[in-house]
């Protein structure tokens, strides 16, 4: 494997747990409503 394909893999897999948490918070927000 390159760097560059580590990198973005852990770039990638960075991004997909901020919209894993992103989509956390928002489905507490509306269960605390």
């Amino acid at each position: 494997r390159t760097l560059g394909d580590a990198v973005r893999a852990r770039s990638w897999y960075r991004e997909f747990r901020e919209i894993v948490l992103m989509c956390v918070v928002y489905n507490i927000k509306r269960a605390v409503k």
